[in-house]
């Protein structure tokens, strides 16, 4: 990145961050697709996402960190096979595991489970990172309708729900894959979603 472009990253990630702290909802760029983000934490922020989606909020949301070492808090026990699975991820993976914690309930599937994924890409690691919270990751279309896999392709209806649109990657024509998504079970035991 030259200088210009720092300044941009840093600019967009500073106007994002007072928009979470202060509840609100972001539309950004991802390690997968666009996304739809809040802090994890915060219930009536999550509950917008639910409402901006217009999805019910039976159907999970996943959340992304910046660090494996973030990744004990958010859950009573780690089983020790997703510590593995997430070494020796070639790709994006998405782990739904048990007892989650420490985040808004929303988040937290009926049966104590919560997906959670550990993004490298720059944008969205950095926002975590600096939130220091996990920033929730849902695609950026209606429930039910095609997940977009560029910024062109997200709707209007979506950008003019959201309280702020990270500037960068806007352009970008790749068509990236959705994250691989594993559950682990308390034991250890593994099942492939997708």
């Amino acid at each position: 990145m030259n200088e210009e472009e720092k300044q941009k990253f840093k600019q967009a990630i500073d106007e994002a961050l007072k928009v979470l702290y202060r509840g609100g909802v972001i539309l950004y760029p991802t390690d997968t697709v666009w996304g739809l983000g809040c802090d994890a934490t915060n219930s009536e922020a999550v509950r917008r996402i639910f409402e901006i989606k217009r999805r019910a909020d039976s159907k999970a949301m996943l959340s992304l960190v910046d660090a494996v070492g973030r990744v004990d808090y958010y859950f009573s026990r780690v089983p020790e096979i997703a510590w593995d699975l997430w070494e020796v991820a070639d790709k994006p993976l998405t782990l739904i595991l048990p007892r989650a914690r420490n985040v808004a309930p929303e988040l937290i599937a009926d049966d104590g489970t919560m997906g959670m994924r550990i993004t490298n890409e720059p944008v969205s690691h950095t926002l975590c990172a600096r939130l220091k919270r996990p920033l929730v990751s849902t695609s950026a279309n209606i429930s039910g309708q095609p997940t977009a896999r560029c910024f062109a392709d997200i709707s209007d209806e979506i950008k003019q729900a959201v309280d702020y649109i990270i500037p960068l990657r806007q352009n970008e024509t790749s068509n990236p894959a959705p994250s691989g998504i594993i559950k682990v079970g308390d034991g250890g035991e593994i099942k492939v979603i997708r």
